[in-house]
């Protein structure tokens, strides 16, 4: 009775597919374009956004308080207030409390 030997060719062949599809699994979770990179990416923008909006709120309010202070538009209650602040002034009928 002549003894058969196996084939290697079929297991080497499944070997190498489930491999490559571990490698293409791993690759589509963990890699360079995969789902956690995805998922981050994704997160920053949502805090950039948040950030984006908090600076335009901001540069909002500066523009608006550089209109008040130009030539073109007085506001006095800004004026005063910035006197007081920057420059230390106060009226002579005020008690100022340190």
């Amino acid at each position: 009775m002549q003894r058969k030997r196996p084939r290697f060719g079929p297991v080497l062949f499944y070997a190498l597919a489930g491999t490559f599809g571990v490698y293409l699994t791993f690759a589509a979770v963990q890699g360079e374009y995969g789902l956690f990179h995805r998922i981050q990416i994704e997160a920053d923008a949502v805090l950039l956004r948040a950030e984006r909006d908090r600076l335009q709120l901001q540069l909002a309010e500066i523009e608006n308080r550089t209109r008040r202070l130009s030539d073109d538009y007085l506001d006095l209650d800004l004026l005063d207030q910035q006197a007081r602040e920057i420059l230390g002034y106060a009226r002579a009928d005020e008690i100022i409390l340190r």
